[in-house]
């Protein structure tokens, strides 16, 4: 039969990897790589018997692809530790592993935001490719927004994999800081010219596509919310890769100090 290991990258995540642990509990090995909880991340994880290893953070593709190098199973499944594998697609997860002739799954992801699930504004289905044939494919070295690249057949599992990105508004805030950050330098690493209005424009966009064009409206008060969130990265974005690209800005020592993060990484 196939082993399957499932591999999963934490800072600080407590609250969450107890449940995300448990629900891969059907896997051959659960890996845990983590690059310095200052909470209990580490000795939940290792009391419910997953491989815990440490190592420096370097971006989330870097992270991803070095937990992936600890995996021994024929196939591997990836989650983040803010998602659970629902019983319906561990069973299908179950099954899939005897499929000869497929490489990859994509499964779709239902997300809450301040907990409602959100069926529109663009978050579902979502379907993201977790599940892989270890030797098949691997995660894109960038920043942020990594995604896994296989060479192969890619199928797609119907019942959705279970996301809790937000529970609370305040965790929406602090993801909008960190991820802004982290794309602002990719933009500005890559040579992009950004002007002010770039922001304003890119703001604007972002809750019409989510609000409008993705029926955010349907999803009630928190559509608003979410939309007003995407805003709000995508202005942010923007806004301080603008920033960055001064010499003369404070927001241009950061991009020093990132760059020199990922020259020593």
């Amino acid at each position: 039969m196939p082993r399957l290991s499932a591999i999963i990258i934490t800072r600080n995540e407590a609250a969450n990897i107890s449940s995300c642990l448990d629900s891969v509990a059907f896997c051959d090995e659960r890996i845990v790589v983590d690059c310095g909880s200052i909470d209990e991340t580490v000795e939940i994880a290792r009391g419910k018997g997953a491989q815990v290893v440490f190592h420096d953070w370097h971006g989330f593709g870097v992270q991803k692809n070095f937990a992936l190098s600890l995996a021994r199973g024929d196939w591997v499944l990836s989650l983040d530790a803010d998602e659970q594998a629902s019983p319906e697609l561990a069973e299908a997860i179950k099954g899939a592993l005897h499929e000869n002739s497929v490489d990859a799954y994509e499964f779709p992801r239902l997300s809450s935001f301040c907990g409602r699930q959100m069926r529109h504004s663009g978050w579902y289905p979502d379907y993201v490719l977790r599940l892989f044939r270890r030797e098949k494919a691997r995660f894109t070295d960038v920043a942020v927004h990594e995604r896994v690249i296989c060479d192969g057949v890619v199928k797609q599992l119907s019942p959705p994999l279970i996301h809790h990105p937000v529970l609370e508004l305040e965790d929406a805030l602090s993801r909008i800081d960190r991820y802004s950050t982290a794309s602002a330098v990719a933009i500005v690493q890559s040579g992009r010219r950004v002007s002010f209005l770039a922001g304003i424009g890119h703001g604007l966009a972002a809750f019409l596509r989510v609000y409008i064009l993705r029926a955010g409206f349907l999803d009630g008060a928190e559509g608003f919310l979410l939309a007003v969130a995407n805003a709000e990265g995508s202005y942010y974005r923007y806004m301080k890769a603008w920033l960055m690209a001064r010499p003369s800005s404070p927001q241009s020592a950061a991009l020093c100090r990132a760059m020199t993060r990922q020259r020593t990484s």
